[in-house]
């Protein structure tokens, strides 16, 4: 391996001290001049017409600049493709739908307000399960979409995006089988994303068609264009604030953004617009439901021969990424199960529960954890090593896949067997692994069993990133980047990265702050995107502004750009560090060197990782004690060691792991509402909680960029969910096919076992 000066080693990141000392300044700490504040009055029920809101109460109160309904907001349109979501509408949809904005001095006022608006509704029936809603008799959301059905929709990704998995024949596959397996597992629970930071923006007219907004967004300029689709050809303004995490929940969500920008044009006045936590858990976007009936035939051997099902997903009230969700789960179920044979079609469904967002896994969670337990059967009936039906059957390299775009795609990545077997090696597979259905040990009640899952994903290389680096006579270098801070990191190790590639001190390189206006297009960091795609983007900028910097120096020493080389900010001959001259001696004061890099998707790397887990279950009580994971994978080049451990980290909470545990969001079909929307009654865990973790992590060269990198992070969290179930359903020697495990479903399996055994005797 190279030896690097910053790449693989630990440094502080830029942005701690300022962290640590609350001198960073997020989105609800921010005030503007002459600024009010927002609010939404939301429905009570999932399902209504409005039939008449009085305002006059409200709009007398003191304090209140303006009261709108669905009669005054602009005609902005949301949700998925078609864009079809009203800011407000005359109907509402679900528990939480807005009904009235307000904006007023202070936050107390809104709320005083909001207590005085007179709302009369007319109750329509409401519909939550996925299939009921696809009933003719079913209540209808939208009278363009018949049947709750959205449309697939094949511009997402271009004009050949991917809205099923059909491919090879199925018939075929039927005859090869050795034995068929049927199915159906359900990973719908809703779990929250649970970001400590709830959504938040201002929002800004600067003139009738010149807008500006602050947002705690994942990635601010792709804001900017979510916001034009929506908002039409205004000029727009789009600065990042730092993310108090999002999970990919606070990506390109209009939901708040619309509302603030409608109340700053209704009042002329910037408006601060953010969620409370009971709001942000209640009325903001949970995970898409996902259910599947399924078919799948199989060798003896572990070879797949053919899927095929009906995939069932409940985007609830609307939904703003669901086709696209559909489209990378579809690939990345390839990229984990090699098969010349599928036919697995989805169904996108409206229904009036809570409205579905994009949350980390981004469609590939929601698909394969479903998938998974089926597939799981058929390594049971085969009595196969799931370690090693999941290493034969993983993509390789030289083999193909279709990915979102509808395009097929060669993998030239690497081959992760070797993590697989490093990572079973650490966590003791062949020792634990005693059969399906088999528990490792068993100590009075309480019963242990192992799982592992699997996930990955091509969109390491999604979309385009620009970005410039510019070098300044005094030695420092500039990254002008798009890149927004959501916890990760990032931002300071693309500072390594051209540091590294100038060999300049840490301190001596920084990123511009994220605004639209500043920086070149940057989809930003998604996907696990940021070490690849927009990493090449930079190394590709630092190393033109580098070369632009040897053309100037060069006849100052009379040799060629490609005989010098830079350290500290000074130039030297190769080989000949004796003599070096300052930039500022071969630049002069009054110029700079700015590089440009651009990045292109590439969809050929897809990276992978496998979880394995240890639970313990309580057969008395029900309790599933998440034991033991460990995480294995290959990262091509270790940017930042304490950086890359955080994001494997991650593989907990509601993102992860425990969507399979105890992470669930009570949905109550009487009423339509969730029942938990606080942090008491939504349990999660807490540090004294944690399990035992280790991680295994390789470093086998990527053909990626200069430092042979690719990104891991989204995927940390996938494998989890299906590698409890396996370890519980192991564990207890019963087959658990719905999510989460929570203890009353864990005693119901047991006692459902004791009944049977109690008829054969």
């Amino acid at each position: 391996m190279t030896e690097y000066r910053f790449i693989g080693k630990s440094t502080p990141r830029k942005d701690a001290r300022d962290i640590v000392t609350g001198k960073l300044k997020f989105i609800n700490d921010l005030t503007i001049p002459n600024m009010l504040y927002g609010k939404v009055l939301r429905s009570p029920f999932p399902h209504a017409l409005i039939k008449n809101i009085d305002t006059a109460e409200a709009m007398r109160l003191p304090g209140v600049e303006a009261v709108l309904t669905h009669k005054d907001v602009p005609e902005w349109l949301g949700g998925a493709s078609p864009l079809h979501v009203r800011i407000l509408d005359s109907k509402v949809r679900y528990v939480g739908d807005g009904v009235a904005l307000v904006a007023a001095e202070t936050e107390d006022i809104c709320e005083e307000a909001l207590r005085l608006i007179k709302v009369e509704y007319e109750p329509l029936p409401a519909v939550y399960d996925v299939e009921e809603a696809l009933q003719p008799e079913a209540p209808r959301l939208y009278d363009r979409f018949p049947g709750n059905l959205m449309p697939p929709e094949n511009r997402i990704f271009g004009p050949h995006t991917l809205q099923e998995i059909v491919i090879g024949d199925v018939d075929k596959g039927l005859e090869e089988a050795d034995f068929i397996i049927e199915g159906n597992c359900a990973y719908e629970n809703i779990p929250n994303p649970m970001p400590p930071e709830p959504p938040g923006v201002i929002a800004a007219w600067e003139g009738p068609d010149t807008l500006t907004v602050w947002s705690a967004s994942q990635g601010p300029h792709m804001f900017k264009v979510a916001l034009q689709k929506r908002m039409g050809s205004i000029n727009l303004q789009s600065i990042g604030s730092p993310v108090g995490a999002s999970y990919g929940s606070k990506f390109m969500s209009w939901q708040y953004v619309l509302p603030a920008a409608a109340l700053a044009k209704a009042t002329g006045r910037p408006v601060k617009f953010c969620y409370g936590k009971a709001e942000h858990l209640a009325a903001f976007t949970v995970r898409l439901g996902s259910r599947i009936y399924g078919k799948v035939g199989m060798k003896k051997d572990g070879t797949v021969t053919f899927v095929s099902g009906d995939w069932f997903v409940n985007t609830g009230a609307f939904s703003e990424t669901a086709q696209a969700m559909v489209a990378v789960g579809c690939g990345e179920a390839q990229l984990m199960l090699r098969c010349r044979n599928w036919n697995l079609k989805p169904k996108v469904v409206c229904t009036n529960r809570t409205a579905s967002g994009q949350i980390r896994g981004f469609g590939g969670q929601e698909l394969k954890c479903a998938l998974t337990p089926i597939i799981a059967m058929g390594m049971e009936k085969a009595g196969l090593d799931p370690v090693e039906f999941f290493k034969k059957n993983y993509v390789k390299p030289g083999e193909d896949f279709y990915w979102r775009d509808g395009i097929r795609w060669v993998c030239r990545g690497i081959d992760f067997s070797s993590a697989i077997d490093r990572g079973a090696e650490t966590f003791g597979w062949k020792e634990k692994w005693k059969g399906w259905l088999t528990p490792t040990a068993v100590k009075g009640a309480k019963r242990r069993g192992v799982g592992v899952g699997v996930h990955g994903n091509a969109d390491v290389g999604e979309d385009v990133s620009e970005a410039f680096v510019r070098l300044d006579p005094n030695g420092t270098a500039t990254i002008y980047s798009g890149l927004a801070e959501h916890g990760t990191g990032q931002r300071s190790s693309i500072c390594k990265m051209v540091a590294e590639i100038l060999q300049l001190p840490l301190e001596r390189v920084s990123v511009t702050p994220t605004d639209s206006r500043v920086n070149p297009f940057e989809l930003g960091p998604v996907g696990s995107r940021g070490t690849y795609a927009i990493g090449s983007a930079v190394i590709a900028a630092a190393e033109d502004a580098k070369r632009q910097l040897f053309e100037r120096m060069a006849p100052k020493f009379n040799v060629l750009p490609e005989d010098l080389e830079t350290k500290d900010g000074a130039v030297y001959v190769k080989g000949r560090t004796e003599t070096k001259i300052p930039w500022i001696k071969g630049m002069g004061y009054d110029s700079t060197c700015l590089g440009h890099g651009r990045f292109e998707p590439d969809f050929s790397q897809p990276n992978f990782m496998m979880i394995f887990t240890e639970v313990e279950v309580d057969t008395e009580t029900g309790k599933v004690e998440l034991i033991r994971v460990v995480g294995a994978t290959d990262v091509g080049q270790v940017i930042d060691p304490l950086s890359l451990t955080n994001q494997l980290n991650g593989c907990l909470g509601s993102a992860g792991i425990d969507s399979a545990l105890f992470e669930e969001t009570v949905f109550d079909i009487r009423l339509g509402r969730i029942m938990n929307p606080n942090m008491i009654d939504y349990k999660w865990r807490t540090f004294f909680e944690l399990p035992e973790m280790e991680h295994v992590i390789l470093e086998t060269p990527f053909p990626s960029h200069r430092f042979h990198a690719i990104g891991v992070g989204e995927i940390t969290p996938s494998p989890g969910p299906s590698a409890v179930l396996m370890a519980v359903s192991n564990a207890i020697g019963v087959r658990m096919n719905d999510y989460p495990l929570t203890p009353d479903k864990v005693l119901r399996a047991l006692k459902k076992i004791a009944t049977a055994k109690r008829a054969a005797v």
